[in-house]
C-alpha cells in the first residue's frame, strides 16, 4: 500500500505542499538567509506576487525567458458562458479570458528593480526579499523542480564596486555555510541570459559570466548574479553620488531546493533541521571569534 504524504500531493504538477516538519525547516532557512542580508545592512521588503507584463517586457524578460514565462488573466465574464471551463482538459479556453496583462516572475529581484524605477539611491543600497516565483518547466520533480517556489534574495543596488563586493562577500558566506553544514557544493558558471541574445552586452556576458550557481550534486540551490548597469538603465535608477545609472547584483536562495538537498544529504527532516541549527551555531561562533574581544 502506498501512503500519500502532504509533501507528495501535487508534486508531479509542480505544486507540492509541505507538512509541519518541512515548513519549520523552510522557515528556519529563510530566517537564516534573511539575517545574513539584514546583518549586512539590507532593508527587508515585501514585493507583490504579480507584476505588470509590460514592465517585465521592458526588461527583456519575455525575450530571454519565454520558455519559463507564466502569465495571468482574469475571466471574461461575457464570453465565459460560450467558452466554459472544460472538466476534461482541466482548463479555461483562451477565448474565455481577458488579455494577459500580468506576469508571474521567475525571480524575486525583478520587483526590486521595478520598485526603485525612477529613483536615486545611495551607492551602498541593499534590499532583502522573499517572494513566490514561477517557472514553466518541461517536467516537475518534488522539491527539486517546481512551478511555484519561494526564493530569498539579497539585492545590491548602487556603485559598481558595491555590486561586485556584494557577490564576493556572499560567495564566501555561502561556501562557509556549506562547509559548516557538511554539504558539498560545486560553483559553476551558468548560461541564463540577462540581456538580449543579439546585443553587445550578451557578448560581454559570454566572455565574463554574469551568473554562478552553487550545485549540490546536479541541483542548483543558490546563485550569485551580476547585472552590471542593465537594470539601472532600463529602470532609470540613478546614483546619488554621480547621477549615473546604478549597478545591481543579487544573491538568490531557492528555499525548496535547499530542502531537497538537505533531506537528500541527511535522510530526514529531523536530521536536516539539526544540521542547520548546528551550522548556524558554528557560524555565529566563528563570527564572534573573528570579531575578537571588545575593548
Amino acid at each position: 500500500m502506498t501512503v500519500t504524504t502532504p509533501e507528495h500531493v501535487g508534486a508531479t504538477r509542480g505544486l507540492p505542499t509541505l507538512g509541519p516538519e518541512g515548513t519549520r525547516l523552510l522557515r528556519l532557512l529563510d530566517d537564516t538567509f534573511e539575517s545574513w542580508g539584514v546583518g549586512a545592512g539590507a532593508r527587508p521588503m515585501t514585493m507583490p506576487p504579480l507584476l505588470p507584463a509590460a514592465d517585465l517586457a521592458r526588461l527583456d524578460y519575455y525575450d530571454n525567458f519565454p520558455h519559463q514565462a507564466v502569465v495571468a488573466a482574469p475571466l471574461d465574464l461575457e464570453r465565459r458562458t460560450t467558452a466554459p471551463f472544460s472538466p476534461e482538459s482541466g482548463t479555461f479556453p483562451a477565448e474565455a479570458l481577458q488579455p494577459a496583462a500580468l506576469g508571474l516572475p521567475s525571480a524575486s529581484c525583478y520587483a526590486v528593480y521595478l520598485t526603485h524605477q525612477g529613483t536615486s539611491v545611495a551607492d551602498d543600497t541593499l534590499v532583502t526579499i522573499c517572494s513566490w516565483c514561477f517557472r514553466k518547466e518541461t517536467h516537475y520533480e518534488g522539491m527539486r523542480r517546481q512551478l511555484g517556489f519561494r526564493m530569498r534574495e539579497i539585492v545590491a543596488i548602487g556603485s559598481q564596486e558595491h555590486a561586485e563586493s556584494h557577490l564576493v562577500d556572499f560567495t564566501a558566506r555561502v561556501r562557509a555555510y556549506a562547509a559548516a553544514l557538511d554539504l558539498p557544493l560545486n560553483r559553476e558558471a551558468a548560461t541564463d541570459p540577462f540581456f538580449d541574445k543579439g546585443s553587445s552586452k550578451a557578448l560581454l556576458q559570454r566572455l565574463t559570466p554574469v551568473k554562478h550557481e552553487f550545485l549540490y550534486e546536479d541541483l542548483a540551490i543558490a546563485s550569485v548574479n551580476t547585472h552590471r548597469n542593465f537594470f539601472g538603465d532600463r529602470c532609470s535608477i540613478s546614483l546619488d553620488s554621480t547621477g549615473g545609472p546604478a549597478f545591481t547584483s543579487c544573491v538568490a536562495f531557492g528555499l525548496e531546493r535547499w530542502l531537497s538537498a538537505l533531506t537528500r544529504r541527511y535522510g530526514s527532516w529531523e536530521a536536516a533541521s539539526e544540521a542547520v541549527l548546528d551550522a548556524n551555531a558554528r557560524m555565529r561562533a566563528d563570527a564572534s571569534l573573528a570579531a575578537g574581544p571588545v575593548i
